[in-house]
Formats: C-alpha cells, structure tokens, sequence
C-alpha cells in the first residue's frame, strides 16, 4: 500500500502525543496515544506500518530513550485493535478486547515495576495525595473562614488508603475509557477510507446480561460483611465491585432512555439531555437496575399503545 499523506499526518500526531507522556499534559494525551497507532496499523500492511512507526520510535528515543518504552508499551493494545478491525470483529469484540489489553498491560507494567525496580504504589499514591492536598492547606492557612480545615498525618494515611482500595476500580475504568475513546474516533476514520468498520449497536438497543442484579446482590453482601471485617481483601472487593456494577446500571439507563425516545418519537436531543443527570447524579442508576430487573420496556411499550 503506497504511503498517503493522511499517514504521514497520523504519524505525526503519534509523535506529539508520545511526547506530551513526559509533561503534565499526559493526564489528557494518554487517553488518545492509541488512538494514531490503531489508525496506522488497521489501514496500512505490516511493512508499511512498520517504516512509519519507527521513525516515530526513533525520534522518541532521541529525545528522552523512555519514550521508547512507553510506545512499546502502548503500540501493543493498538495492534490488538487495528487487527480486530481488519478482520471486521464484531464492535463490542473489539472494544472488550482493546480494553481487557489494555488492562493487562497495566498489570504487567505495575508487576514488572513492583519486582524489578522496588517500585512502592503505597508510597508513590501517599506522595501525590501529600503533593495535592498540599495546596489545599497552604489556602486553609491563609484564610480565616477554612482555617479549622486542616488536614492531619492520620487523615493524609486514611486518604492514601482509601485511595490505594480503589486502584483497580481506577485501572479498570481508565482501560475501559481508552477503548471508548479509541473506538469512537477509529472507526469513522478507517470508515471514511473505504474500509467497512462494524459499529456498536443503537444506544437503545443496549441491554447488559439480567444476571448483574444477582452480582449486584452478592456485591452489596460483600459490602455489609466488609464493614466489620479486618479482612482487606474483602474491602477490597467492596471498594471496586459494587462501583464498577453501578457503571453498568448506569449505561443500562443511558440504554432505556434512548429506548423510549425511540419508541416515543422524541426528538433526538432529548435522551442526550437525559445522559448529562444521569452521569451527574447517580442514584439515577436505580432505572438501569429495574430495567434489568423487570420487563420496564415492554412494558412502556404496552402502556403507549
């Protein structure tokens, strides 16, 4: 396949947002670093994709040689995608397995830093917390009115722990943010070169698996145990289960809401207004559980005939 200016543009951009991983702008670019990676390699074969990358690579090194690291790091899940993509996999597929990548990646990197090079987690999340909390003394102590609000050695520890519970809800729902974010722009884009990308379903015809309410039960079990329990493990699962199933009610809700404008003739707008509560106030996932739990779309279907 010839090499079009579009690539070159790609790979550009690949360059820039491997770059950006070193400054404070990675909070941002790090969600999009697969993005470019995917492109290239879902629209070009492997001999061209690789005389792209690798003047990238290089460029990366020369400048700082971690940059090499992290784009071996990130290219894999990027691979893993585009492949999904020329073999037209199913959306969800591909999103699932960009993101389970994704993940494991993420482990892979914590074990190999936590074996080889004595990196500490604890340590490292109790120092951002310090660092961020840091500013909000400083203002605590300059104004009167938040004077009293000072924060403790005991406080700071329970914040880091409380933190350090959440790390895989954290890791889980970053990879799964990635993914999105990587799907949402990819497909359009290989889309406009000829090339046919399988889209995910409507939004209202989502419809998570029922048998999450009975995780659901189960989790909120674990969460009453956990309260009087020395067990870490068991808080543990109680910090990062029960979230992650109120992420899938939550969609399950954005899914009925966009149902029943279907159904309802809304105009489209209107289920999109709907999403921005939903997201803002969660005890709004209390619709996505009744949909699962009952047959609530039916049953707005019975009563508008």
């Amino acid at each position: 396949m010839k090499m079009r200016w579009t690539s070159v543009v790609w790979s550009v951009v690949y360059l820039l947002l491997l770059l950006s991983l070193l400054t404070p702008l990675s909070i941002v670019t790090v969600f999009f670093l697969i993005l470019p990676a995917t492109i290239l390699f879902a629209t070009l074969n492997l001999k061209t994709f690789m005389l792209h990358v690798l003047p990238v690579w290089l460029i990366a090194f020369i400048v700082h040689p971690v940059n090499l690291l992290l784009a071996a790091y990130f290219v894999i899940p990027s691979i893993i995608i585009g492949r999904s993509y020329k073999k037209k996999d199913p959306a969800l597929r591909t999103l699932m397995i960009g993101s389970g990548t994704i993940l494991a990646g993420m482990l892979i990197l914590l074990l190999i830093g936590t074996v080889f090079l004595q990196f500490d987690l604890s340590s490292y999340v109790h120092d951002i917390v310090k660092m961020t909390m840091s500013p909000l003394k400083d203002v605590g102590g300059n104004n009167p009115l938040i004077s009293d609000m000072t924060w403790t050695p005991e406080q700071m520890q329970l914040l880091s722990d409380e933190t350090m519970l959440r790390i895989p809800f954290a890791m889980i729902v970053s990879s799964f943010m990635m993914g999105v974010i990587t799907h949402a722009l990819a497909r359009p884009i290989i889309g406009s070169t000829a090339s046919h990308v399988p889209k995910m379903k409507p939004a209202r015809e989502w419809m998570l698996p029922r048998s999450l309410i009975w995780y659901y039960l189960i989790g909120v079990v674990i969460e009453v145990f956990a309260r009087g329990s020395s067990s870490s493990f068991l808080t543990m699962i109680a910090a990062n289960f029960v979230p992650l199933l109120h992420i899938c009610f939550m969609i399950q809700a954005i899914g009925f809401f966009y149902y029943l404008g279907h159904t309802r003739k809304w105009h489209p707008i209107v289920p999109l207004l709907i999403v921005i509560p939903i997201l803002l106030f969660p005890p709004m996932r209390i619709i996505g559980i009744l949909d699962l739990a009952f047959p609530l779309r039916q049953f707005m279907t019975k009563s508008k005939r």
